[in-house]
């Protein structure tokens, strides 16, 4: 999802963040019963090395259904996140968030296996990169929620890809804002790349 890193003891970054909780973490919606299937992996990952309270290895495999185009709309704000199939042993996407047909951020993400497990890298807006190691992935209901972690950050320091039913795709983006805990919640569907159709699978 379209984040900037938010350097520690930076006041005017800690307001903005805390703004944009407040506005967006009220947006999330209650996912659908049914779940997604799984899109069929492209080709043969490596896995990630188990963490704690993880409940087995996860392999890129295991994050291809996030092939395809992704919509979401908070607050006058359009974000988007397309992700190419799953390819060379790598995932790759891109973000993009949109403010009255103004663009407001953009960002290059991966899904890469180290030698340390899976890392999720995001180049926000053409800074510097960052990465979060996988670190967990529970079920909770239907849903299916990955956990990435970055502990030398304050915010964000996890990113959490959840994955709804019925086309909803759920992206936390948490950590520590002026010593509290902070959550950002993007609700977002799967769309139709072409169209912007809601696809609904």
């Amino acid at each position: 999802m379209n984040m900037r890193s938010l350097p520690t003891g930076s006041r005017a970054l800690a307001a903005l963040a805390l703004c944009t909780v407040a506005s967006m973490s009220v947006a999330q919606s209650s996912a659908p019963p049914e779940a997604i299937p799984a899109a069929p992996a492209t080709a043969t990952p490596a896995a990630a090395a188990p963490a704690a309270g993880a409940s087995a290895p996860v392999t890129l495999s295991d994050l291809s259904w996030l092939a395809g185009c992704w919509r979401g709309n908070v607050n006058q704000r359009e974000f988007r996140e397309h992700w190419l199939p799953l390819r060379g042993n790598l995932l790759v996407g891109a973000g993009h968030t949109v403010t009255q047909d103004r663009t407001q951020d953009f960002e290059y993400v991966r899904i890469e296996p180290r030698a340390d497990g899976l890392h999720y890298v995001t180049q926000p807006s053409g800074g510097r990169e960052t990465a979060f190691r996988f670190v967990d992935r529970q079920m909770d209901g239907p849903d299916s929620v990955f956990t990435f972690a970055n502990d030398a950050q304050e915010f964000p320091r996890r990113i959490v890809y959840r994955r709804g039913s019925e086309g909803w795709l759920y992206i936390h983006v948490e950590g520590r804002v002026q010593g509290e805990e902070r959550k950002v919640i993007y609700p977002l569907r799967r769309i139709d790349c072409e169209t912007g159709d809601i696809v609904a699978q």
